[in-house]
């Protein structure tokens, strides 16, 4: 940058999808996050790569609402969410699938599916027909039987 030339411009916020804008994240005098941005239009796929204790998970954990950044701010199709908590966000529609294969192990798929399903769905025979649905669109039905 030049005395001639104009400041460098934030990026505008994104309409229809997630920005994370500049948040920043300490334990203690630990420094986790620096000034971060990641912006993610809707149906878009990004993945967020780096070794251990790159603040990755920090990282997410702030996007969710599991731990508030200590600055930044967190946009959800142009709204500023970063004061909500976690139960608003996923009304919104943000979730998190974190890395492990399987929420209860010991389950099958199928029951580890319904018990989502059952959070959402009180009647019993849409619940078997979404939980249908579901594991053919993903390809699941022949492995539906399968644990952990």
């Amino acid at each position: 940058m030049t005395a001639d030339s104009p400041p460098p411009r934030a990026e505008p916020p994104i309409a229809d999808g997630l920005q994370v804008v500049s948040i920043a994240k300490s334990y203690d005098k630990r420094v986790v996050l620096t000034d971060v941005s990641v912006s993610v239009g809707r149906g878009e796929v990004v993945g967020l790569l780096g070794p251990n204790g790159a603040g990755k998970t920090t990282c997410f954990y702030s996007v969710m609402g599991l731990v508030k950044p200590d600055s930044g701010r967190i946009m959800l199709d142009g709204d500023d969410i970063t004061g909500l908590p976690m139960y608003r966000r996923a009304i919104l529609g943000l979730g998190y699938l974190p890395q492990e294969t399987s929420i209860f192990r010991g389950l099958s798929i199928e029951k580890n599916i319904l018990t989502v399903l059952e959070l959402s769905e009180p009647d019993k025979t849409k619940r078997a027909a979404k939980l249908d649905r579901l594991l053919d669109e993903f390809g699941l039905t022949r492995l539906r039987a399968i644990a952990g």
